[in-house]
């Protein structure tokens, strides 16, 4: 095939509303009921073949104990290094096609997602992982299909990064794939990561082995069939859920090992970079590590800020999917101007939010992830009712009997070092510290200080010289920052999302940053009239 060839023009993927009457809504709702009504038998897929091992698993609804999704098979040690020798054979097919071979199957997956697939993929999000209509359409089918379309936009800039070239030569870059295999390890708060974490290194020509969480193996799964159909040659991305331990040690003890794509949390993330470090001599290159991680996001708002706009954030920001984004506000610092003004309307607001079961489009809020986040959440709520050093000014209870569903809560700590305000919680809870007027300055340097994160943060004013001294002072605070927004919500291309300190990497997802991880440059230059004498025009004379 000749001539130059140009992806097609891309735009964020518009968000449906799911209003009442609408098209998508019917369809969602006919989707849930019949996904609901059926029992998943979800395999590994190994070099394009369904594996069941016989170790299966219950796939739980977080909102409903007696909503029984199905069973899915766990593999281990042996699957990995299975998957890890068909990764091997499909990459060299796979890394030989023109890139713009590649970007087809994505661009197919985008627009596969953006019409069938996406009531399936939002009702298995909403089912699988205890999301609202508009929290899994923002998710599993919006951010998705940016990923894709965008990542295929992004891969085009980069292969069209290319050398001068001198009189007499041509100079050229060839982006390789990594040489080896890339361990994709995805969360179960966003469908999106996981299709981003396995997609993306594939797009760039790189084998890939895939472990999702198990708890989200219905959207996952779903997001590998999307990409299936989509054309995806099978062992390029082989999907193996199962025991992390295991299949961990299969693959980061191998010696094609070449990259980690994680998200995830610090300790696991750092526990991993440990066990590189340790088998450094054993890898036939040094491996790409790559990992979004943990985050104590804040809110810090100046005596000039909007108190409405304010009590908005707090409320979308800390609550939105029980506060179980990477992003999710859980810390705010008030001063006591505003705190007087809003306190009252603020915890009418959160102890009226809407809760229950997904399938209800009337709720706010559902339930969190499972038991052991459901008792971690819990114990920070019951700490802070019985502490000194803190008040429960809304919410503050929770039930088990149906499904996993604590109440948002506001905690107000009488300290800044209080441990609501410093603990990464991953739940629908907030923690707000109210500052004298006059104690800006301060405020911001207990923002700085008090976690090891740099994940999100946000600050409001309407003074102009209180924004510009909040964004240099928490510089490197937050590697997505938003002035007079919520902390939450970044869309692809828009807002590369990521962050440092202990908050990761901040190769920014949703950018060329991160897909230049996923491939090593190789300088060609040739010559066309090469030389034939050794001798320089210098050497002539004495």
């Amino acid at each position: 095939m000749s001539g130059t060839i140009r992806i097609p023009a891309t735009a964020p993927e518009p968000v449906n509303s799911y209003a009442p009457g609408t098209s998508a809504r019917t369809e969602l709702k006919a989707a849930l009921k019949e996904m609901s009504g059926q029992r998943a038998d979800i395999p590994l897929v190994i070099g394009g073949q369904e594996l069941r091992t016989g170790d299966v698993r219950s796939i739980a609804a977080p909102h409903d104990h007696g909503l029984d999704l199905g069973v899915w098979h766990a593999g281990g040690a042996a699957e990995a290094l299975r998957a890890i020798e068909e990764t091997r054979d499909a990459r060299r097919e796979w890394a030989s096609w023109r890139w713009e071979e590649r970007a087809t199957v994505f661009l197919k997956a985008a627009e596969l997602l953006a019409t069938k697939w996406r009531p399936v993929l939002n009702a298995a999000t909403m089912l699988g992982q205890s999301k609202t209509a508009f929290q899994a359409e923002i998710d599993a089918a919006c951010e998705l299909i940016d990923f894709y379309r965008w990542g295929v936009h992004f891969a085009e800039t980069i292969y069209d990064q290319q050398p001068e070239s001198g009189r007499g030569e041509w100079n050229r870059l060839d982006f390789r794939p990594l040489e080896g295999f890339v361990y994709a390890v995805s969360p179960f708060n966003f469908t999106a990561i996981g299709g981003n974490l396995a997609g993306l290194p594939a797009l760039m020509g790189c084998g890939v082995l895939w472990k999702p969480s198990s708890n989200a193996l219905l959207s996952s799964y779903f997001t590998y069939k999307l990409l299936e159909e989509a054309g995806l040659p099978p062992g390029v991305v082989n999907f193996v859920p199962g025991h992390p331990a295991e299949i961990t040690q299969a693959a980061l003890s191998h010696p094609e090992f070449a990259g980690l794509h994680f998200t995830g949390s610090t300790e696991v993330f750092q526990s991993l970079w440990t066990t590189v470090g340790r088998e450094i001599g054993s890898y036939r290159s040094y491996p790409r590590l790559v990992g979004e991680t943990g985050g104590k996001d804040f809110i810090v708002a100046h005596p000039s800020a909007d108190p409405d706009a304010l009590r908005t954030a707090i409320v979308r920001g800390a609550f939105e999917y029980q506060g179980q984004k990477c992003s999710a506000a859980s810390r705010a610092y008030v001063p006591e101007s505003i705190w007087r003004e809003m306190r009252e309307p603020l915890a009418a607001e959160t102890d009226g939010l809407p809760m229950g079961d997904p399938a209800d489009f009337r709720n706010f809020v559902n339930a969190v992830i499972d038991g052991h986040a459901f008792r971690k959440i819990a114990g920070y709520i019951d700490r802070a009712a019985a502490s000194p050093d803190a008040e429960i000014v809304a919410g503050g209870t929770y039930s088990d009997s149906d499904g996993w569903f604590i109440r948002p809560t506001i905690v107000r700590a009488k300290t800044p070092a209080y441990e609501s305000m410093c603990d990464e919680i991953f739940g629908p809870v907030i923690s707000i510290y109210v500052y004298p007027d006059d104690a800006w300055a301060e405020t911001l340097e207990i923002v700085d200080s008090t976690s090891p994160y740099g994940l999100t943060g946000a600050v409001f004013a309407q003074d102009r010289s209180a924004v510009r001294e909040a964004m240099d002072r928490l510089r490197y605070a937050a590697g997505n920052f938003y002035v007079n927004d919520k902390p939450t919500g970044a869309v692809v291309a828009h807002q590369p999302f990521g962050g440092g300190r202990a908050s990761g990497t901040n190769d920014k997802a949703g950018s060329a940053f991160n897909l230049l991880r996923w491939v090593t440059p190789r300088t060609i230059k040739e010559s066309f009239v090469p030389a034939v004498d050794y001798r320089y025009p210098f050497m002539a004379e004495r």
